[in-house]
């Protein structure tokens, strides 16, 4: 749907700015990208870590773009543009389009789910239990983003802001009460998030990831904790506090602090009772409670979806109740069992070495004799490169058999990216590791290698539906991959 706003009323959600021109113009699109701007834009020019949007001020400008955003101010202004100078451009994008939008997450209950693992599944899950309570919900997740049960597809964890206000806006539209959304990094880094009103904040765990972007664990823990300590006092702040830096992440906040874990007596608590192949049976708040979902990471998944829904005004038993019946996000420990080869097939998300080791140690608490966990396990490219070791390194540690393969490569050579893989292999595990760089050979590889009873892991791709070599995105699917293997 088309929107047409003033400029004054959109520049009002500016706290700091210097005008120079006519607000008294109206605006029908605000834009980043400089190839997207008309007569009716505003452009705004962002520093990006990998281009800077003031070099094409002037290409803006000479497409027609009415407004201009900015830093750092052109040292020609070009008579009927509106020059905006800001301290911080990406901050001042999230504010305007979020006035653009009449502020929508003002008009629903938003929740930000953050952390390196757990953050899609919490998600999904929240946005099924609310679905099946009878509440009409929105997601905005890695694997889709949802209005009620419209799939629209996702390309990023958090969209841009003002990808993400649109949204929300035809969430509100549409008439959802809740909104459920992973909150990224770099999302928080970047400030898509700036302008948007939280209800709730949930932390699942913090490990090893995107140290390529944020240099190091610090810093990347340290942009985690700015969206707890930037939740309003009406909100809430969930934490995990088995994780050694849940309490760390609520330490500033200003919303009501709450805790979960399956350790510790706190706000709410769940208890392992039986973890195996046909479900998990916990004890939450002191309630028997069983899953088809598997896995002890997936107890902290299932908590912290079980607190957001009392905090969120849900009654317990009917969240247990609807709770159970729910499965987990697809690729994410998404497993089958083949009956004819009686081998069991798992794909999952897992590219951190936190949730390799997670996955495989939850294999391994469910084998029952003798099975051999066959992984098949790659690195994506142009990411954290420090990682990679350590990867294949965990891999080894809990597997039988390791094939080492290429993920999404996307511009590096996947011949290196496995090469580098490979200095983390032990001395006492190279016989058991296998690198083939073709990823459709490596998991027909573990087809052929495993026996009956055997467990194969591909790990990595989860839900992805593609492999990004060289900037070209080609089909391909880990899980329909691997029971076509099974079955041949």
């Amino acid at each position: 749907m088309k929107r047409l706003k003033s400029l004054e009323n959109i520049l009002s959600a500016l706290s700091k700015s210097e005008i120079i021109g006519d607000v008294k113009k109206n605006i029908e699109n605000i834009i980043f990208d400089s190839r997207k701007a008309n007569e009716k834009s505003l452009f705004v020019a962002i520093r990006g870590s990998q281009t800077d949007g003031h070099l094409f001020i002037d290409k803006a400008v000479e497409a027609g773009a009415k407004a201009i955003l900015c830093e750092d101010l052109p040292s020609e202004l070009k008579s009927g543009v509106t020059f905006i100078k800001v301290p911080d451009s990406a901050e001042a994008l999230g504010w305007i389009a979020a006035a653009f939008h009449d502020y929508p997450s003002r008009k629903i209950k938003l929740l930000g789910i953050t952390g390196t693992n757990g953050k899609t599944t919490t998600a999904t899950l929240l946005h099924q239990l609310f679905s099946k309570m009878g509440y009409k919900v929105g997601l905005l997740s890695t694997v889709e983003n949802k209005i009620g049960e419209k799939v629209l597809p996702s390309s990023f964890t958090t969209p841009d802001a003002v990808a993400l206000n649109a949204l929300l806006a035809d969430m509100v539209y549409s008439g959802c009460d809740f909104a459920f959304m992973e909150v990224s990094s770099h999302a928080i880094h970047q400030r898509r998030i700036a302008g948007l009103t939280f209800s709730g904040g949930v932390f699942t765990n913090i490990t090893h990831d995107h140290l390529d972007y944020h240099k190091t664990f610090r810093e990347y823990l340290n942009t985690k904790k700015r969206f707890f300590d930037e939740l309003p006092k009406a909100a809430f702040a969930l934490t995990n506090i088995d994780d050694r830096n849940g309490a760390v992440m609520v330490q500033n906040t200003k919303a009501k602090i709450y805790r979960y874990s399956l350790r510790s007596l706190t706000d709410f608590k769940a208890k392992i009772v039986e973890n195996s192949l046909i479900g998990l049976h916990l004890e939450i708040d002191g309630a028997d409670f069983f899953s088809r979902i598997l896995g002890e990471f997936n107890a902290y998944n299932i908590l912290a979806v079980y607190a957001t829904s009392v905090l969120l005004g849900g009654d317990k038993l009917e969240i247990l109740t609807k709770l159970s019946e729910l499965k987990t996000a697809e690729g994410r420990f998404d497993y089958f069992f083949d009956e004819k080869k009686g081998i069991t097939g798992i794909v999952d998300y897992a590219h951190t070495p936190d949730a390799v080791e997670k996955v495989l140690s939850t294999i391994a608490k469910l084998k029952k004799g003798k099975e051999k966990v066959i992984t098949v396990i790659g690195c994506g490219g142009d990411r954290d490169k420090s990682k990679r070791p350590i990867m294949a390194k965990t891999a080894c540690n809990y597997s039988d058999q390791v094939i080492l393969t290429s993920d999404n490569p996307r511009s590096e050579d996947p011949e290196v990216i496995i090469s580098e893989m490979e200095k983390g292999v032990p001395a006492y595990a190279s016989q058991k590791v296998l690198s083939i760089t073709n990823r459709r050979q490596a998991i027909k590889t573990a087809g052929m290698i495993a026996q009956k009873g055997d467990i194969i892991l591909v790990a990595g791709k989860g839900h992805e539906k593609y492999q990004e070599i060289k900037g070209v995105k080609h089909p391909f699917d880990d899980k329909q991959i691997l029971r076509e293997i099974l079955a041949s």
